[in-house]
């Protein structure tokens, strides 16, 4: 490969011309198919046992995600004006393309089951708005009387009622997320407010502000990382070649996922700021051994050396962008398709940038020459030299002191990081303070829940099992427990409701047949009456036609992993009951497969860490032929990714699809500066014969490089505290902390293992 790249600057413009027309093509694939991936279940591995089993539930129950809209008047529902907006809006959207008509809920289209002198009957609220206070004291009666809709569909308060509208599946756009908000804005007046909420709205805004997020910190990272690389290298010859290498690595990457179809997740709107932070390490590394050539041979011409720096530093450069691929790579062991597809292309990008940071630096130095080196430069070099000496002098002199520390670090890292939960919300992403976090705590604190958590109870055949009283006994006494236990749980809702409405209405009323009633022939009498009177597929969201699968749905208030455990581990001490009566249990929805996303993620997260260490360990063992250095490169990335997590506990941080992040980029960056480290004290080694003298050396050349990319990479990912997205904020924050601790870790810690070591010294000296 060095013969390669010498032979290349023979001919410098052929590579800066190749480079700008691969860059034309990918542009044009990018701008003609990038797409933002709106759909959350396409998050998830469709050939997951979980998943598969709730798609099939979800078809046999109908279940699918709802767009929530409340209408709000603070002086009472129950006036023509609201009612009227109520019957408008909900017919409007019984008319979209994307919403099949029965199943949009509301109250103008729920069922009011009541008691008359034939029996029973099933009405309607009322078919024309109510205008006269008579019609709509009635309508209020009727509601308070009819507990499946008081607190479901009318507030307590009544002051709310809601429009649940489930939407097909696959139809939701952009386009229909902008339709939707703008009809909710259409019926709004001074007296009548519209919420929307539910998971397509969260789908849509992160849809929208995903690819805005990247639009708005692409150009702020740009101007942070160029200012800091000027500072750095004081050319701006030398900043705009670094900065183009960057440049054209983020747009191969996009370019590559356009080309081959695949979508951009939100987490994807991070790899520009990624690229951009890790890319300009090689330039730094480069440009920072030319200036220490130029110090040393003023007189040299700009061919000598260029070869000069190629012949030095492409074997680390190359080490340095394989081990931080492999950290990005080690992703693939994740299910979750946002981490797995940000891993694959983050890792083309940085192997793109080390391509490139060989091929079009050495080719714009011969092009337009080498960076003048001034007077004070070449004395800020000597000093930089001699403080970086005398440091690493003091390091080893009070090595005690960096193992000590080191060893604290460790122990109070692993006690924070027994703290560490997951969050499988997709709303956390947000601010608090967010109009859509906002709205779906209003709708929360007014009805069951925006979140559904659907059990599926089967009685592996056996024709009306859901008939029994018994059975349905302990499904109404599952359901009330939850309810009254835990906070979280607003409502709950299956065929056990449908039946204590019925034994009530038939009894005059009377709340003390608010129940099951006992007999198997009563129910099934309930049941036919109902499938007379009403609309019989009413019934299908709750039961299967033979009364085999019965369908339980939890509203729940938060979508967090906390929450949904929390109802789960009340579920579930009723598995031994329902066995008994030969039923199992199993869950479906986008609640539980939310939760099954968290376990993916930490089982993810494990494997990746794992195999990312064990992946570097035998890479650095066989560069430096030594599996004595393997170990003690990777001792500053595992310190870094134990305080990193340890961090994260104290601070309640939780792993999410982007903190999740965290350990790969910490040990795919990290290892940079334990590669370049390690090869210069090698080659140091070699020279001297002395250990002192060594790491001396060592930490004037490398020490002083690796700064300068801890600063500038440290200050790249500080951008993502401009995140719209809280995670990435929280991200940008934790990576920078790692970088800080990589970098300290290896010019402390590693440096004194190299030492005790004696890693590649035959004789302590």
């Amino acid at each position: 490969m060095e013969k390669l790249l010498k032979k290349s600057l023979n001919l410098p413009w052929l590579s800066i011309v190749l480079t700008i027309v691969l860059s034309v093509v990918f542009f044009y694939f990018m701008s003609q198919n990038s797409q933002m991936e709106t759909n959350l279940d396409k998050y998830m591995p469709q050939d997951h046992p979980a998943f598969i089993y709730s798609d099939q539930a979800e078809e046999w129950f109908g279940i699918n995600d709802g767009i929530i809209v409340a209408i709000e008047n603070k002086n009472g529902i129950y006036n023509a004006a609201t009612i009227d907006t109520l019957k408008q809006l909900t017919k409007v959207l019984q008319k979209m393309d994307e919403i099949v008509k029965a199943d949009v809920t509301s109250l103008y289209t729920a069922d009011n089951i009541v008691g008359d002198e034939e029996g029973m009957d099933v009405k309607s609220f009322f078919k024309r708005a109510p205008k006269s206070d008579e019609k709509l004291k009635e309508l209020q009666q009727n509601v308070r009387n009819n507990e499946m809709v008081y607190g479901r569909l009318v507030s307590t308060d009544e002051t709310v009622t809601v429009i649940i509208a489930e939407i097909r599946d696959d139809v939701f756009t952009q386009e229909f997320y902008n339709e939707i908000l703008e009809l909710a804005g259409s019926f709004q007046t001074d007296d009548i407010k519209i919420h929307v909420a539910g998971r397509p709205i969260v789908e849509g805004t992160m849809a929208l502000l995903g690819p805005a997020d990247m639009k708005r910190m692409v150009p702020i990272v740009l101007l942070v990382i160029t200012i800091v690389l000027y500072i750095m290298l004081r050319s701006i010859r030398s900043t705009l070649l670094t900065m183009a290498v960057v440049f054209f690595s983020t747009l191969w990457t996009f370019g590559l996922m356009a080309m081959i179809n695949i979508p951009i997740y939100a987490v994807s709107t991070m790899i520009p700021v990624m690229l951009i932070a890790i890319g300009v390490a090689d330039g730094i590394h480069l440009y920072s051994h030319l200036q220490l050539f130029q110090r040393k041979n003023p007189d040299a011409g700009k061919k000598e050396a260029v070869t000069d720096m190629i012949k030095n530093m492409w074997s680390p450069v190359v080490m340095t962008s394989i081990t931080t691929a492999v950290g990005f790579i080690s992703l693939l062991t994740s299910q979750v398709y946002p981490i797995k597809y940000f891993g694959i292309f983050t890792a083309f990008g940085v192997l793109v940038a080390m391509i490139l940071s060989l091929v079009i630096i050495p080719a714009g130095i011969m092009i337009f020459g080498l960076p003048k080196l001034k007077k004070a430069e070449k004395k800020k070099i000597s000093n930089d030299s001699t403080f970086f000496q005398s440091y690493a002098s003091k390091v080893i002199r009070y090595k005690s002191v960096s193992i000590f520390t080191t060893a604290a670090i460790i122990i109070l890292s692993i006690f924070g990081m027994q703290k560490i939960w997951i969050n499988s919300s997709f709303l956390d992403k947000f601010e608090r303070d967010s109009e859509i976090v906002l709205t779906d705590q209003f709708i929360n604190s007014h009805f069951g829940g925006t979140t559904s958590l659907n059990l599926i109870l089967d009685a592996d055949g056996k024709k009306d099992t859901f008939k029994n009283p018994e059975v349905l006994l302990l499904v109404d006494k599952m359901q009330n427990q939850l309810e009254n236990d835990l906070e979280v749980v607003g409502t709950s809702f299956s065929l056990a409701d449908y039946i204590n409405r019925m034994n009530k209405v038939m009894n005059a009323d009377d709340e003390a047949f608010n129940t099951i009633p006992d007999s198997q022939n009563m129910v099934a009498q309930y049941l036919l009456l109902y499938e007379m009177s009403g609309d019989p597929e009413n019934l299908n969201k709750v039961v299967d036609y033979d009364y085999e699968k019965l369908n339980v749905t939890f509203q729940l208030k938060s979508d967090n992993s906390k929450a949904i455990n929390s109802a789960l581990d009340i579920i579930n001490t009723y598995e031994d009951d329902f066995l008994e009566m030969g039923i199992s249990m199993k869950y479906a929805g986008s609640g539980y497969k939310g939760l099954i996303f968290t376990d993916l993620i930490l089982e993810g997260q494990i494997m990746s860490l794992i195999l990312s260490i064990i992946i570097v360990v035998v890479l650095l063992s066989f560069m430096f032929k030594s599996i004595k250095a393997g170990v003690i490169g990777a001792v500053p990335i595992l310190i870094t990714a134990l305080i990193s997590f340890g961090v994260m506990g104290f601070l309640d941080i939780p792993l999410s699809t982007t903190t999740a992040l965290l350990s790969s980029i910490a040990i795919g960056i990290g290892i940079d500066y334990a590669v370049h480290f390690i090869e210069q004290y090698r080659v140091n080694a070699l020279k001297t014969g002395d250990k002192i003298l060594t790491a001396q050396k060592t930490m004037a050349h490398s020490g002083r490089a690796i700064l300068f990319n801890a600063i500038v990479v440290i200050a790249g990912f500080l951008v993502l505290l401009f995140s719209v997205f809280p995670p990435n904020r929280e991200l940008g924050a934790l990576v920078s902390l790692n970088m800080f601790t990589s970098f300290i870790g290896t010019l402390t810690i590693m440096l004194v293992l190299l030492n005790v070591s004696n890693l590649y010294f035959k004789k302590s000296k």
